[in-house]
């Protein structure tokens, strides 16, 4: 499989902000857009499928610097609750810059809220609005019934779906297909997006599944999907 783990590019008016940056996506995300066009990053949580690329990133960000003649700082943005973690953002080029999860972070163009999920280390999800539309991601996370009030009225939600709709997520931290679709149904928002999927089984089979909790669209996540409102 010749996938990338998680990351997710977000766009207005020329800003660029990546949502973690996961093993693999820096050089995905070079197919798309060049590195040094990223204005901010912001983390979920600090697990290797999520913040892998942040080292190559910060790497590839010093050579472009030097070859550019000019120095400029990426801001990183993180929770402070995995000290090693949060430490490991700043860099020559790059600044860890804490979010307070009780509280809104004004980005560029965009306002996030915080969400603290389920899940075996501290992780954050996120409501991302640009003021005329709103995406919701879950990052990581078991079932929490408070989830569809978060994503409530939400153009678009990105959910964990790391298990089949037969099987049990709780103790990984994940979530079914089905869970992830009666969230979606219960906060009525526009369009579903399954991610963080099973290295396992025939994935399409997730979309099925999740139709039948929840009848709006529904697609898998995957290297180049562009979602606009």
């Amino acid at each position: 499989m010749d996938s990338a783990t998680s990351a997710y590019l977000v766009e207005k008016d020329g800003f660029s902000l990546l949502i973690d940056v996961g093993s693999g996506s820096l050089s995905k995300l070079q197919k798309y857009r060049h590195i040094m066009d990223l204005n901010a990053v912001v983390l979920s949580h600090y697990h290797h499928d999520h913040v892998a690329d942040i080292g190559v990133l910060q790497y590839a960000w010093l050579v472009n610097m030097y070859v550019q003649g000019k120095k400029d700082i990426l801001p990183i943005y993180g929770h402070t609750e995995d000290k090693e973690g949060f430490a490991s953002l700043t860099h020559e080029c790059t600044e860890g810059i804490a979010y307070n999860p009780g509280e809104q972070l004004e980005v560029g163009p965009f306002s996030i809220t915080f969400f603290k999920t389920k899940h075996p280390v501290p992780c954050y999800g996120m409501r991302i609005s640009d003021g005329n539309s709103s995406i919701v991601y879950t990052a990581d996370t078991a079932h929490m019934d408070s989830w569809s009030e978060f994503a409530k009225d939400a153009d678009l939600l990105i959910t964990d779906c790391n298990f089949y709709a037969d099987q049990d997520g709780k103790s990984a931290g994940h979530m079914t297909s089905k869970e992830g679709a009666m969230i979606a149904a219960e906060a009525g928002v526009g369009e579903l997006i399954l991610s963080h999927l099973p290295q396992y089984g025939d994935n399409f089979q997730l979309v099925e599944e999740a139709g039948n909790y929840f009848d709006g669209d529904i697609v898998l996540a995957k290297e180049g999907l562009v979602w606009e409102k």
